[in-house]
C-alpha cells in the first residue's frame, strides 16, 4: 500500500467490511509503539449513529393530527 502525496491511503475492502466502515464513518488515529492505529471515532455503527442523530430532533408544532392529514391529502 502506498501513501499518496496528500497523505491518503485506501483501507482494503475486506477490512472495511469486517469493521463496518462505510463512507462518512468518523475514524480516529493513534500512534502506539511505532504503529498507527485507526479506529471508529465513536464506537457506533453507521446505523447506530444515524438513529442517535435522528433521536436528537424534537418536533415543535401547534398543528393537530387533523391539520397534518389535511396537508397530506391536499385539502384546502
Amino acid at each position: 500500500m502506498r501513501l499518496t502525496s496528500k497523505g491518503q491511503v485506501t483501507i482494503p475492502k475486506d477490512l472495511r467490511d469486517r469493521l463496518g466502515l462505510q463512507p462518512g464513518t468518523e475514524v480516529e488515529f493513534d500512534h502506539r509503539d511505532g504503529a498507527l492505529i485507526v479506529r471508529r471515532a465513536d464506537g457506533k455503527s453507521r446505523g447506530q449513529a444515524l438513529v442517535s442523530h435522528l433521536r436528537s430532533f424534537q418536533g415543535h408544532t401547534t398543528m393537530t393530527t387533523e391539520d397534518l392529514m389535511a396537508l397530506t391529502r391536499g385539502d384546502d
